[in-house]
């Protein structure tokens, strides 16, 4: 066993001295030891309750026959970030997690790995250390909220909820005290917000790739069924280490083309087209934007969970989960069912007992939502490395659109512009300087997209940003156009009243400027003083990739 090194031999005394000032016994220094990824805090509702999975976790590590050795993770909630200075560190922190789990798993020496995410960073960074470490790991996540009510219709409500409602009392249709109780209402219970959004995306393929049991992407955080998950994964990881099956042998090109398949049906986050591109470059596998726009073409839009519809986590778990839509596709010829994930099991060995409980939540590939996946990345001469959308969530109405570009360098002024009432029916709005590195931290873009849809513009009006968005996102919002403007993107020298033209069936975005034009304005740019010039964000600054690159730091 690994942990060999610090537990055996007379050499090792004084290390097995130190286990013992912790209280462990001769017996629990002999098994396996077994690191626990926790991160577990009182800032994020999708975490504050995963003490109560890690206890579990350590139940199941015990019956397994292993010693769990408990350590923590950061995380940063992108709601309470959302909007301010603190949004900048939310996507830089995936790679400190990612780094501080290969510290604590490589110093102290830990046979197998058990990581306790749940929420937007945190899950992309612990699989991404997964992959790196190439441990045997399993992932069990805190799981879903259930969704709220709305106060007066009755309605499934959540975070998008309030945030759409703001700009519905900037537009005078809600008073404030109307958004008092939806704002009370929305979010009733610990979890992962109970949407498709980034979080649940990213528990939901987790899932996909093969690294988390069945279940792990929708059983509800509230729901005794996450604890005997968590149970099952402290057992399982026994099981995984014994038989020697590690992350390489799960995590593969095949297991990736799944969890696209996977995002494409359930209509999942933009952010997952960071975050997959990344964790396969840490299991030496490639993923592209034209490998994403194939995977879109080819997969059907199964399943419309909230921004983009109705349904929430709590009914895709009813209707059978992440299985029964992989049982969908796989039924389609869409998945590959020789795959083998952490339940020891192939995919097929997890489907053959599966089936979809409700067609209205799930639908089959011959009656879906959309012909095509939930997301398309668009390429042109605003965007020559190419630009994401969650063409799910876009009307119909905006699915083409040509208008005025109205530009602004920050975040912030155009939040003011659109809450103040000077965007127009037919604008483009363009926020730049907001990605990687110009940002630095790529912001998420909730507040002013939720304000266009809550002021009832999103039939109307586009958002375009080197940033990106929300997972709760909807409308025509177009991120992570790369290069973005800091690396000299044409984003930067985009100016008020260019026509842009976007078609997102065709996957085409444009600046209507001359190509002569745009070369001479570029010719002229000069990037700004960076925004940050000490401290953590600014050393991410200046070593992270595009966003087109999944924004991982070289």
């Amino acid at each position: 066993m690994k942990s060999d090194v610090v537990k055996k031999g007379v050499e090792r005394a004084p290390h097995r001295s130190l286990f013992k000032a912790m209280g462990y016994t001769d017996t629990e220094i002999q098994r396996p030891l077994i690191g626990i990824a926790n991160s577990v805090n009182a800032i994020i509702p999708g975490h504050v309750h995963l003490d109560k999975i890690v206890d579990a976790v350590k139940a199941g590590v015990y019956m397994g026959g292993g010693t769990p050795i408990e350590f923590g993770v950061i995380g940063v909630c992108d709601g309470i970030a959302m909007n301010h200075e603190g949004m900048k560190y939310s996507l830089a922190s995936r790679e400190l997690i990612a780094d501080s789990i290969e510290v604590m798993a490589t110093a102290h020496a830990f046979d197998a790995l058990v990581l306790v995410p749940n929420c937007d960073k945190i899950v992309p960074g612990m699989l991404m250390a997964a992959a790196r470490l190439d441990l045997p790991a399993i992932v069990v996540s805190g799981g879903p909220m259930l969704a709220g009510k709305h106060p007066e219709k009755a309605d499934p409500i959540d975070l998008i909820t309030v945030f759409e409602s703001v700009g519905a009392v900037l537009s005078g249709e809600m008073t404030e005290k109307q958004l008092s109780q939806v704002e009370d209402a929305a979010c009733p219970t610990c979890g992962s917000c109970a949407g498709m959004f980034t979080a649940n995306s990213m528990n939901c393929l987790t899932e996909a790739v093969g690294m988390g049991l069945p279940g792990n992407g929708t059983i509800p955080a509230v729901m005794s069924a996450r604890i005997r998950l968590a149970k099952e994964a402290g057992m399982q990881i026994l099981r995984l280490l014994e038989n020697n099956i590690r992350p390489s042998d799960i995590m593969t090109d095949q297991a990736f083309k799944n969890a696209l398949t996977v995002d494409m049906a359930l209509g999942c986050s933009t952010n997952t087209v960071l975050h997959l591109p990344a964790m396969a470059r840490e299991a030496n596998v490639f993923i592209d934007l034209d490998m994403i726009n194939e995977v879109s073409r080819a997969t059907p839009h199964l399943c419309s969970l909230s921004p983009g519809g109705q349904h929430h986590l709590e009914d895709l778990n009813r209707a059978g989960g992440v299985t029964a839509v992989m049982k969908e596709l796989s039924g389609a010829g869409l998945i590959h069912t020789d795959c083998l994930t952490v339940s020891g099991n192939t995919v097929q060995e997890n489907l053959n007992a599966v089936r979809n409980l409700d067609d209205t939540v799930i639908r089959t590939p011959d009656n879906p939502y959309h012909k095509e996946g939930g997301l398309a990345v668009l390429f042109g001469n605003l965007a020559p490395e190419g630009c994401v959308v969650k063409q799910s969530a876009v009307l119909d109405e905006m699915l083409c659109h040509e208008g005025p570009a109205r530009v602004f360098d920050s975040e912030e002024d155009a939040g003011q512009a659109i809450m103040g009432g000077k965007i127009k029916k037919g604008d483009v709005v363009v926020i730049r300087y907001e990605g990687p590195r110009g940002g630095p931290g790529m912001r998420e873009m909730l507040t002013p997209t939720s304000a266009i849809a809550g002021m009832k513009l999103d039939a109307h009006v586009a958002l375009l940003t080197d940033g990106r968005f929300s997972g709760g996102t909807r409308g025509a919002a177009i991120g992570h156009i790369s290069p973005e403007a800091m690396q000299k993107g044409p984003i930067a020298v985009v100016q008020e009243g260019d026509r842009i033209a976007i078609d997102i069936p065709a996957k085409t975005i444009t600046l209507k400027v001359p190509d002569s034009e745009i070369e001479k304005r570029l010719s002229k740019w000069s990037p700004p003083e960076p925004k940050i010039t000490h401290g953590y964000i600014a050393r991410y600054a200046r070593s992270v990739s595009s966003a087109s690159e999944g924004a991982v730091v070289k």
